[in-house]
């Protein structure tokens, strides 16, 4: 199948092209079909797949020669918003739609004369559309798609009043698109309540992480985070990492020690400002930073190709947030390596992401960073078994021989 046979839109074919892609995705093979019918969707699919352009392309061609607001597109963050508006400007090159953006963190004024001005697809986040509605800024009466990106992430976020409340401004008779990289019963709930006999689509197992990503696990003191990174940023390969830690003053605190150590680093979490956002990202994205500390508002809607190692400095607290900041690397086909610490405090947490997984994350020690490991009885021993490791001592538990184990085991 070639996106020839997925659009009829001249205009569309002719971005695509410049954009240099090839072959629709799973995703998009099965869901620009669907879609270009007028079906309502339900897309589950990992992020990196290319969900994005599979409800950009049937929503741009529908209205590519209609003048007035027909698509609106909710995402849950603003990051997020602003991706999804890029890729839709650059498929909408050709055409002469306009597309805005509308978020919170940047002053009303500028966004209220965009919107009166008119714009023909909008991307919005939940929240600062509704201060719009609220204000009579905005009509989405005229509105034919509805598309919900990252739903998952949106009703976690706690925005399923304002989602009813943004249905409600719109038509009854209009299209809905929902996208989301897992399945739990609220999404499933939403989905049944607010679409109308959807084509479910599935490309990937909920809370499956991605395939071309090599996932890792150090169990490390919590005293020895910070100087297990900085040992593992000397390692080759180690080109464009992204670094997740559970808090912003965790992330602050960790960003300090790295440019403390000589690391060129940035940081990037919700108490920044819209520039030093942008900065942050730019910077990152364009190799002049090789380390990314973050919180989870990067976890979705950071589309950097390139990422060679996500690492999560703490085990993030639910599956689903484990499986979207690991699918942040190995994107686009391209492979990654995914490295949790883990501390005895979080071994709760982790064993919850290995039972939604549904196999055991492989343990891999360095040395100098091993007694840690007595968090996992029964190999309390285990500590000195990567003494004879590789060139930074790193060696899975499960490369040992019984003759190694048995002989450590009874030394310790």
């Amino acid at each position: 199948m070639t996106f020839d046979e997925l659009t009829s839109a001249p205009e569309l074919i002719r971005a695509i092209r410049e954009l240099g892609w090839e072959r629709p995705t799973p995703v998009q093979a099965k869901a620009i079909p669907a879609a270009r019918e007028g079906r309502d969707v339900v897309g589950i699919a990992q992020t990196g797949t290319g969900k994005t352009a599979a409800f950009l392309l049937p929503a741009l061609e529908r209205q590519v020669h209609k003048e007035g607001l027909h698509t609106l597109i909710l995402c849950p963050t603003r990051e997020l918003a602003q991706q999804v508006a890029e890729d839709a400007r650059a498929l909408a090159k050709y055409t002469e739609l306009w597309v805005g953006e509308i978020y919170g963190g940047v002053p009303l004024g500028p966004q209220i004369r965009d919107l009166r001005a008119g714009f023909d697809v909008i991307v919005a986040t939940p929240g600062r559309l509704i201060d719009h509605l609220e204000r009579g800024n905005v009509d989405l009466s005229t509105v034919e798609v509805v598309v919900l990106d990252e739903a998952d992430r949106m009703l976690d976020m706690g925005f399923r009043p304002q989602i009813e409340a943004i249905l409600a401004a719109t038509p009854k008779e209009k299209q809905t698109l929902l996208f989301s990289a897992t399945m739990p019963n609220g999404v499933h709930a939403l989905a049944l309540r607010i679409l109308h006999d959807p084509v479910w689509i599935e490309v990937a197992r909920p809370s499956t992480a991605a395939e071309k990503v090599e996932q890792r696990v150090y169990p490390v003191r919590p005293d020895q985070k910070t100087s297990l990174l900085l040992r593992l940023l000397e390692q080759d390969g180690m080109d464009q990492v992204l670094v997740f830690t559970r808090t912003k003053i965790g992330a602050d605190a960790l960003f300090s020690r790295l440019e403390a150590a000589g690391v060129n680093a940035t940081v990037l979490h919700g108490d920044r400002d819209m520039k030093q956002r942008q900065r942050a990202l730019d910077a990152f994205a364009s190799g002049k930073v090789r380390v990314l500390v973050a919180t989870d508002v990067a976890q979705r809607g950071l589309d950097i190709d390139g990422i060679s190692h996500v690492i999560n400095y703490d085990v993030p607290q639910n599956p689903e947030d484990y499986v979207h900041r690991i699918g942040r690397t190995g994107r686009a086909g391209a492979s990654g390596i995914a490295i949790t610490f883990l501390t005895p405090a979080e071994l709760a947490q982790l064993r919850d992401i290995e039972r939604v997984l549904g196999y055991r994350l492989p343990r891999f020690t360095v040395e100098g960073f091993d007694s840690a490991l007595a968090v996992e009885a029964p190999v309390r021993a285990v500590p000195r078994l990567n003494r004879a490791g590789t060139r930074l001592g790193a060696r899975r538990i499960e490369e040992l021989s019984p003759e190694e184990k048995a002989a450590l085991l009874r030394v310790g």
